[in-house]
């Protein structure tokens, strides 16, 4: 029987194991933060209550949820949003969540592209996936800016998705960046309100930002036929 080595050579094995246990540790700690705060993490006011325990690091906290929330999805984005406004108001809260977001975007594009379509396909629904297939290669920009922009679309799948073409790392974040801001800026409002106690305005922003998601989510087939492959 011939000798396979599978490891060039001792070293090559011991960064191996080193690398696989902290991996471990690694998966099994986020699994017990996900599991015990994830309750926490869907309900805007214990969100608000736990990032504002963390005192001058709560902009920290609340930029890794919102870059964690874009690759794992536990955490509502708007949530995210809403809380950053009430906490640190419109525009700073705006900005907090915009690093979060590309820091988020910037990892689901390289993961995409490193892993390709079928870690892609692990993670994204099919439906989804072989709707957005449907985009001519001439119009993804655009597209994707289009996506990026609407609330109410699968706009951290399309992260994933993006991956997959073939624009350059740097447009992908760009892209993504530019069309989520202005909704997030919108729901960072709503939380500004709601801090002022301007309750009525911040129901009638967050009703109208509702609204367009709903339209937006009801006929996002037809947006998509607009950028098919003719």
């Amino acid at each position: 029987m011939s000798d396979t080595r599978v490891f060039e050579s001792a070293e090559s094995r011991r960064r191996f194991l080193i690398h696989a246990a902290v991996a471990v540790l690694v998966l099994a700690l986020v699994a017990v933060l996900v599991r015990r705060y994830v309750p926490t993490l869907t309900s805007a006011r214990e969100l608000r209550a736990t990032i504002h325990g963390f005192g001058a690091l709560g902009p920290v906290v609340l930029v890794a949820l919102q870059a964690v929330q874009v690759v794992v999805a536990p955490v509502p984005g708007q949530v995210l949003a809403v809380v950053a406004g009430y906490l640190y108001g419109a525009w700073w809260g705006t900005l907090y969540n915009m690093l979060g977001v590309t820091i988020g975007s910037t990892v689901a594009f390289w993961l995409s592209r490193r892993y390709g379509r079928p870690y892609v396909e692990r993670v994204v629904h099919d439906d989804a996936l072989a709707t957005f297939d449907a985009v001519d290669d001439d119009y993804v920009r655009v597209a994707l800016f289009v996506f990026f922009l609407l609330p109410g679309l699968p706009d951290d799948a399309l992260c994933f998705v993006g991956g997959l073409t073939r624009l350059p790392l740097r447009q992908l974040v760009a892209i993504a960046v530019l069309g989520r801001a202005p909704v997030f800026f919108l729901v960072n409002v709503v939380g500004a309100f709601f801090e002022a106690g301007r309750v009525g305005a911040g129901v009638l922003l967050a009703a109208l930002v509702t609204g367009v998601s709903v339209v937006a989510y009801r006929y996002r087939d037809a947006l998509l036929g607009l950028f098919d492959e003719r």
